[in-house]
């Protein structure tokens, strides 16, 4: 990495922007950073590192701190810009930090964001070529291109002696911290990390395991019930050796203890079944003597029961036979009774409709009342023509009702008819006049419509114009700046030109000899031989000055063809801005000949479509306006017809009314003669209805009267007949002795029941188990009943203890299943618990087989310690003449781990001792070579990147000046190898060892850099 240029704008100290030149700092390849102290000199390196990585070192960017200088202008933004080579690439990174910065409206600041752009050097073009503005792309590439972090960065480029002189003084642990953000080795922190994660995750499962077997133990312990006899459960805790065997053998112990107890209690539970099942054979026994001879018992006491009933039994049966031979008269004397019923009914309606008739047919007999009938029949039908004419009456009426409604409505009709006509002209005229608008509109919609075009088109042009106005500013400048590079390219061609043809003079000069003749004027006096320049031009700079001088006057040719195609297209969008026409509502020509502003074209054009829009909207009326106006021509032509109407029915209605009149007349002379003295033709008619048909009642009584009474009179004489030869003396007698179903069906029961009952006591008596066993002593099943509650109470106990017992072989059985499964499963887990515990122990530096107690992380960082000190002790001989030689060591210090101690052999005495021991110059130039062994391991680590740039931040004032010249020497030798060494310092001698220096003066107003490469002096 080679810086070349940086930039700083309003950074830390610096207000103005103070541009360094690192290519003519460099160029000694040692040069001093110095001015007093606050000037910023410090501030430079932060600028590098900002630009590098978007921070700055340590503490200086914590929370509340600002990059921005408080001496620069609040206008002027902070910038940091610097070009540097790295990895064969020149590259150039401008950053800006997050900065208030003035609102561009009103008044008061806003926070501007961050920014950072990327470019790269095209060298054969010598252009730039943007990269990337995301700060994430251009960190990436360049932590990618440098091969480490910023704290890395921070360590071996910008050297910071202070830091080394802590490293070489402090303890293991500080130096492990240090050194692993140098090297990066959180892998292997994250590899102890992992592995301890592993122990404690196996561990963890190994005791989950653990528990649930010693869960299962404890169930198979109260599963098991003292079955394992006097041996104890496991004592074991989760996670102690031994568990899982321990817990498998006492489950083996408790298995074969279970299994003994049930062969016991299998035993005894047969013994109990079979005294169980003889006596419950001998209960039933007794119960079965018990029934029969209750049984027989039973039967002899129903039979003499059945006998004492026996008399009555043969009083039932009689009644039966009885009612059996009523039963033969029974029809006779329904039919008696009908007849009987129906003679009283025929009296009583007989004398109902003798008393609603006149007084001279109150006596009359059937004949008489049916001729008297007919009569009234016929007067009725003599009425018939009368009805008729009343009825047409009443038709009449309604029909004259009829003809005055529809003269009421007819005269509201032509009201609203006269009512209309009365305003049709004016209504005419309201729609003629809106279909001569709505013409009219579609006129002017079509006349708008073709001067929204042209004015669309000015429009479009005028935005052109000014989209074009600002590229040809553009194209101006970018041909100027091509011109201007086009000249100054010409102006480095023609001066290589120039001093390449001085140099020629200089070489000729430099072969003349006094006193020989000059090769070119032949003159022998030589008064004033050229000289050569610095710097030799050769044939190939010149060559390429000349292409790049073409290539320029190319380019700016190209930038002037550019700039005049913008310049006419802008001129022809000009043109057609201000094209001659029509113009819309506010001329935008202006009368000064000045272009029109493309925003009052554009509100022109906005107010063209409203109005082109309000045309359109009130044009599209015109066809409902015509079809309005038809439709009221329509309507007017209909009410006139109407109208006519009118008239016609209003003659119609007239006629026919009078004709009713006259047929209303002749009707009422008629219906008066057919009215009698009733008030209507419809009354008489009705009482006439109603006497005749009293008088067909009467009739129709007289002769059911005499029908009953000769039906009663044959009933009488057929009962009789039937009660002589039922063998009943009179029909009352036989009507005595009939009985109703509920009565027979009763007495049949009774019968049929003590029947049942003596056949059924005589089979029981027949039966011979009873009648043995009532031969027998009586039989006593209680104490039977006792005995077999004792057996089935000794059955169940035992039966209960088998089933315990099985319960308890199926519990251990399951349980010892699942324990042997688990400890199956366990040990896997076990085994890898104990390989990754003991390689945890091991990176962790707690096992035993890590007998210096170093961590993982410890032996990879002493493997870099060792490399940094063999590297650091080369340039430590030298510095120290050769008296010191800086080693590793891994021997553990007190209690503490080893593997990153620090001491440094003296010649002088042959003894080792700490670093913590040298003086303060020794502990410089030791801490210096530390720093310069360690930029030399990171860099390797780093794949290699070379460093050609190096900063090393005070410490010289603690040394003499024997050994500031040893250390001088030492840099020097770095530059040897093509590097350049800044040492920033503000020692005064050193301003007088290094003449190359960049001074940072400080000031009020902010400070500034001077570059000096001459000494102090110049």
């Amino acid at each position: 990495m080679r810086l070349h240029r940086l930039a700083v704008t309003a950074f830390g100290p610096f207000a103005t922007t103070q541009d360094i030149d690192f290519d003519a700092l460099t160029a000694d390849g040692l040069f001093l950073l110095h001015g007093p102290t606050g000037a910023g000199k410090t501030s430079v390196l932060d600028a590098v590192c900002f630009a590098l990585y978007g921070k700055v070192p340590g503490v200086r960017q914590s929370p509340g701190t600002s990059l921005r200088s408080d001496h620069a202008p609040v206008d002027t933004p902070t910038e940091v810009l610097l070009d540097l080579t790295v990895g064969g690439r020149r590259l150039e990174i401008l950053r800006s930090p997050a900065q208030p910065r003035p609102k561009r409206r009103g008044t008061g600041f806003t926070t501007e964001k961050a920014q950072s752009r990327l470019r790269e050097h095209d060298a054969p073009t010598g252009t730039w070529r943007a990269l990337s503005r995301s700060h994430d792309e251009i960190g990436e590439e360049i932590e990618q291109l440098l091969g480490m972090s910023r704290e890395q960065f921070c360590q071996v480029v910008l050297l910071p002696q202070g830091d080394f002189a802590r490293f070489l003084r402090a303890d293991a642990e500080a130096r492990g911290r240090l050194l692993g953000k140098l090297f990066d080795t959180r892998c292997y922190a994250a590899v102890e990390e992992r592995l301890a994660e592993r122990r404690r995750a196996a561990e963890a499962r190994v005791r989950a395991g653990d528990e649930h077997l010693l869960a299962l133990a404890h169930r198979m312990e109260q599963a098991a019930a003292g079955a394992a006899g006097d041996l104890p459960p496991p004592g074991h805790r989760p996670g102690e050796p031994g568990l899982a065997a321990a817990v498998l053998e006492w489950a083996a112990v408790a298995r074969a203890g279970a299994r003994d107890r049930l062969t016991v209690t299998g035993s005894a539970l047969a013994l109990a079944e079979h005294r169980r099942a003889t006596a419950r054979t001998a209960l039933d026994d007794l119960r079965e003597r018990d029934r029969l001879q209750q049984r027989y018992a039973d039967a002899r006491l129903r039979h003499r029961a059945s006998e004492a009933a026996r008399p009555a039994h043969e009083a039932v049966l009689a009644e039966l036979e009885r009612a059996r031979r009523a039963e033969r008269v029974a029809p006779a004397l329904t039919l008696r009774a009908a007849a009987d019923r129906d003679h009283r009914t025929a009296a009583a309606a007989l004398t109902a409709a003798r008393a609603a008739l006149p007084g001279d047919l109150a006596d009359a007999g059937a004949d008489q009342l049916m001729e008297a009938e007919r009569t009234l029949r016929g007067e009725l039908g003599a009425l018939t023509a009368a009805r008729r004419a009343e009825t047409r009456g009443e038709e009449i009426a309604r029909e004259k009702d009829r003809l005055d409604r529809a003269a009421r409505a007819d005269e509201d009709a032509r009201q609203d008819d006269d009512a209309w006509l009365r305003g049709w002209e004016a209504l005419r005229r309201a729609h003629q006049d809106g279909l001569t608008a709505a013409q009219d509109a579609a006129t002017r919609a079509e006349q708008l419509a073709g001067l929204l075009g042209p004015a669309r088109r000015r429009r479009d042009a005028a935005l052109e114009r000014d989209r074009l106005t600002a590229e040809a500013d553009t194209a101006d400048e970018a041909l100027r700046a091509a011109r201007d590079a086009a000249l100054a390219g010409r102006t480095v061609w023609l001066d290589l030109k120039e001093r390449r043809l001085a140099d020629f003079a200089a070489e000729l000069a430099s072969a003349l000899v006094p006193g020989d003749p000059c090769t070119v004027c032949g003159s022998a006096d030589h008064p004033a031989p050229a000289a050569p320049r610095s710097g030799p031009v050769t044939r190939a700079d010149e060559d390429a000055a000349y292409e790049h001088h073409t290539r320029a006057e190319e380019a700016a040719a190209e930038a002037g063809r550019r700039a005049a195609r913008i310049h006419e297209a802008r001129a022809a969008a000009r043109r057609q801005a201000r094209a001659d026409g029509a113009p819309p509502a506010g001329d935008e020509i202006r009368p000064d000949g000045h272009d029109p502003v493309a925003a009052e074209l554009a509100a022109a054009v906005v107010q063209l479509e409203l109005d082109h829009r309000g045309a359109r909207d009130r044009a599209s009326g015109t066809h409902a306006a015509r079809e309005a106006l038809d439709r009221i021509e329509r309507e007017h032509e209909d009410r006139l017809s109407a109208r006519h109407l009118l008239d016609q029915r209003g003659a119609a209605r007239t006629a026919e009314r009078e004709a009713l009149d006259r047929e209303q007349a002749a009707l009422a002379e008629q219906l008066e003669q057919a009215r009698g003295g009733a008030r209507s033709v419809a009354e008489r008619a009705a009482a006439l209805e109603r006497k005749a048909r009293l008088i067909a009642t009467a009739a129709e009584a007289v002769r059911a009267a005499d029908q009953a009474a000769r039906r009663l009179k044959e009933a009488d004489g057929q009962v009789a007949d039937a009660a002589y030869r039922a063998g009943f003396a009179t029909p009352a007698e036989a009507a005595g002795a009939l009985l109703g179903d509920p009565e027979h069906r009763a007495l049949q029961h009774r019968a049929d029941a003590w029947q049942a009952e003596a056949a059924a006591v005589a089979d029981r008596l027949a039966e011979s188990d009873a009648r043995d066993a009532a031969a027998l002593p009586p039989a006593e099943p209680e104490a039977a009943a006792d005995a077999l509650a004792a057996a089935e109470r000794a059955a169940r106990d035992a039966a209960s203890a088998r089933d315990t017992a099985r319960e308890r072989c199926a519990a251990l059985d399951a349980l010892s299943g699942d324990a042997a499964g688990s400890a199956r499963e366990l040990r896997p887990l076990r085994e890898e618990y104990e390989r990754v515990a003991r390689l945890a122990a091991l990176t962790a530096g707690t096992s035993a087989e890590n007998e210096r107690r170093m961590r993982l992380e410890s032996y990879v960082l002493a493997a870099r310690l060792e490399q940094v000190a063999a590297a650091a002790t080369v340039r430590l001989r030298r510095m120290s003449a050769g008296r010191y030689t800086l080693t590793h060591s891994d021997a553990r210090s007190g209690g503490r781990r080893s593997g990153l101690g620090l001491h440094v052999v003296d010649a002088w005495t042959g003894r080792e001792r700490d670093t913590a021991t040298l003086s303060g110059g020794e502990t410089f130039f030791a801490s210096l070579a530390l720093a310069l062994g360690l930029a030399d391991v990171v860099t390797e680590e780093a794949g290699g990147i070379r460093l050609d740039t190096l900063f090393i931040d005070e410490g010289f004032g603690s040394l003499d000046e024997q050994t500031l010249d040893e250390v001088l020497d030492v840099l020097d030798s770095l530059r040897e190898r093509d590097r350049s060494v800044g040492i920033v310092s503000h020692v005064a001698d050193l301003r007088r060892r290094i003449p190359t220096q960049l001074e940072v003066v400080k000031e009020r107003h902010g400070s500034t850099v001077v570059l000096r490469a001459g000494g102090p002096g110049d």
